[in-house]
C-alpha cells in the first residue's frame, strides 16, 4: 500500500492480538498507524491527534464503536471511520453508514479486504486536502426495521439503504420474487425523516386497473359506479410520508401518466375533479421485472422509469447468501414457536447443510414456508434433514426444471444434436418408461394424440 503524503491511522479494539495484526498488514511509508485498546482512550487521542483514518471495531468499552464514531464525528469531522465486526446486524449497518461510517467490514474477510477500503479512503483524503474543507455532516438515526442476515451481498444492500434513506430521492428496488423487497422499502422509510409517519402500501399488480387510479389518487362523488362519496387516495395520505409502489412494473399505461404528473410536480386530481392537490410524498417502488426490458418493449414509459430509477436497490437471491440461510431458519423457528406458544424446534447440523445445498428459488419466502411446514410436520423438536420438505412447493418445482433444461441443454450439445428435438425426444423416452410402454397412455401424459406420438417417435437411426 502505497500513500501520497503523510498520514495518520488509529487502530481501536480491545484484541490485542488483532492490533498487532492490523499494524503489520497496514504498514506503510508515509502512514503513521497508531493504537488504543478502548474506546475513552480513542476519543481522547482524536480530539489532540489530527487522524486522518479511524478503524475501530463495534464492541468496544466503555461505550460501543458506533458511539466512537458518533464522537469522532462531532469532534473531528475530517476524519473517516471504518468500523469492523465480527458480524455486524443490518441495523448496525444502516445506522452507521447514517452517522457517517466509510464502511462496515466483517472481521473474516478483513485479510482480503482491509488494505484495500484503507488505501481509498488515503486516497480520499488527499483528494479532499486538495479540495480544501467541507462540512457535510450526515446526522444519524434511528429505525425499527430489522432485516436478518449477515452476508456480504446483504450488507452491501444495507450500506446503501443507509445512505438513500436520508433522502428523497425515488428509490426502485428490484429481485426475484420472495426476496423482501418491501422489507428493504420500509428500511428506507424507518431510517428517514418520514419515519415519524407510517408508510402507506399499494400492490399495483393486485388491483384491477378501472379501481387503481382511484386507489393512488382518489376520486369524486358519482366520479364511477359505486362512487358514493368522495374519498382520498394513497397520495394524498401520503403526504409528508413514504408511499411504496410494490409491482410497479404492472402499472397500466393511464396510470404511467398520472404517476410521472406526481413524480415531476408534486402535484395531482381526483378522479372527476379538475382540482389541482399538492402533495409531498417519498415514492419507493419495486418490481421483479426488468424494466428496462419493458421499455424496450413498449409497455413501461421510459420518462418514467428514468424517474422511479433515482437510486436502483438490487436485492440478492437467497442462493447467493448462503451464509444467510441457516441464521433465516433458526429466526423464523424462533417466531413460529413464539407465536404458537410451543417449543422452540432445532435444526441439526445435517439438516442446516440440506437447507444450504437447495437452490431456493422462491427466496426467503419459501425458506419460511418451509420452515411453516417442517414446524408443523415434525414428531419431535429436533430437526432432521428428512423433517424439512425442501422441494415440494410450486416455487421449488420452478427451480427443478430450471436444472433439468440446464442439463437438457448440456446433454444436447454433447450429443451434437438439435435442442429441441432432444428434449422431445426424453420427453418422450421418460413418458414411454412411465407408462411401461403403453403409446395411449404416454400420449395422453404428453398432451398429445397417439397418432403425434407416433410421427415424434425416435427412429432407429436416430437412436
Amino acid at each position: 500500500m502505497s500513500t501520497q503524503t503523510e498520514h495518520q491511522l488509529l487502530l481501536v479494539d480491545q484484541d490485542l492480538d488483532y492490533l498487532e495484526w492490523a499494524t503489520k498488514h497496514l504498514a506503510a511509508d508515509g502512514l503513521k498507524i497508531l493504537r488504543c485498546d478502548s474506546a475513552d482512550k480513542a476519543a481522547q487521542v482524536i480530539k489532540k491527534t489530527p487522524i486522518d483514518v479511524v478503524i475501530c471495531d463495534l464492541k468496544l468499552t466503555p461505550f460501543d464503536g458506533v458511539e466512537l464514531l458518533h464522537r469522532t464525528r462531532a469532534s473531528s469531522p475530517e476524519t473517516l471511520t471504518i468500523l469492523t465486526a465480527v458480524s455486524p446486524t443490518t441495523s448496525q449497518i444502516i445506522e452507521a453508514t447514517q452517522k457517517g461510517a466509510l464502511d462496515v467490514l466483517r472481521k473474516e474477510s478483513l485479510a482480503f479486504e482491509l488494505r484495500q477500503v484503507v488505501e481509498s479512503a488515503l486516497q480520499s483524503v488527499d483528494q479532499r486536502r486538495a479540495m480544501g474543507p467541507s462540512s457535510n455532516e450526515r446526522p444519524g438515526l434511528v429505525g425499527k426495521t430489522t432485516i436478518i442476515g449477515v452476508s456480504r451481498p446483504l450488507q452491501d444492500v444495507m450500506k446503501v439503504v443507509g445512505r438513500v434513506a436520508q433522502s428523497d430521492a425515488p428509490v426502485l428496488v428490484t429481485g426475484e420474487s420472495g426476496t423482501g423487497k418491501e422489507l428493504i422499502a420500509r428500511s428506507v422509510h424507518d431510517y428517514s425523516p418520514r419515519r415519524k409517519k407510517e408508510m402507506l402500501v399499494i400492490n399495483c399488480g393486485a388491483i384491477p386497473e378501472n379501481l387503481l387510479e382511484s386507489e393512488l389518487f382518489g376520486h369524486e362523488k358519482g366520479s364511477f359506479t359505486g362512487a358514493i362519496a368522495r374519498r382520498s387516495g394513497r397520495f394524498e395520505d401520503s403526504h409528508d410520508s413514504t408511499l411504496f409502489l410494490d409491482e410497479v412494473g404492472d402499472l397500466p399505461a393511464s396510470v404511467q401518466v398520472k404517476l410521472l404528473r406526481v413524480l415531476q410536480d408534486g402535484t395531482f386530481s381526483r378522479v372527476g375533479s379538475n382540482e389541482v392537490i399538492k402533495t409531498d410524498v417519498r415514492i419507493v417502488t419495486a418490481t421483479n421485472k426488468d424494466l428496462a426490458q419493458e421499455v424496450s418493449e413498449g409497455r413501461f414509459r421510459e420518462d418514467l422509469y428514468y424517474r422511479l430509477n433515482v437510486v436502483e436497490i438490487e436485492l440478492p437471491p437467497l442462493r447467493d447468501r448462503q451464509e444467510d440461510i441457516a441464521i433465516l431458519a433458526e429466526f423464523f423457528l424462533d417466531r413460529i414457536a413464539r407465536r404458537n406458544g410451543t417449543t422452540r424446534m432445532r435444526l441439526t447440523g445435517e439438516a442446516i447443510e440440506h437447507l444450504q445445498k437447495h437452490r431456493w428459488p422462491g427466496n426467503v419466502r419459501e425458506l419460511e414456508n418451509t420452515m411453516a411446514r417442517a414446524s408443523a410436520l415434525a414428531l419431535n423438536d429436533i430437526l432432521m434433514p428428512e423433517d424439512i420438505p425442501i422441494g415440494r412447493s410450486p416455487a421449488s418445482l420452478i427451480g427443478t426444471l430450471d436444472d433439468s433444461l440446464s442439463l437438457i441443454l448440456d446433454a444436447s450439445e454433447d450429443d451434437d444434436r438439435d435442442t429441441l428435438s432432444f428434449a422431445r425426444d426424453e420427453l418422450i423416452r421418460i413418458a414411454l418408461e412411465r407408462s411401461q410402454n403403453d403409446p395411449k397412455s404416454a400420449a395422453s401424459s404428453l398432451g398429445i394424440s397417439p397418432a403425434q406420438l407416433k410421427k415424434w417417435l425416435p427412429t432407429k437411426s436416430d437412436a
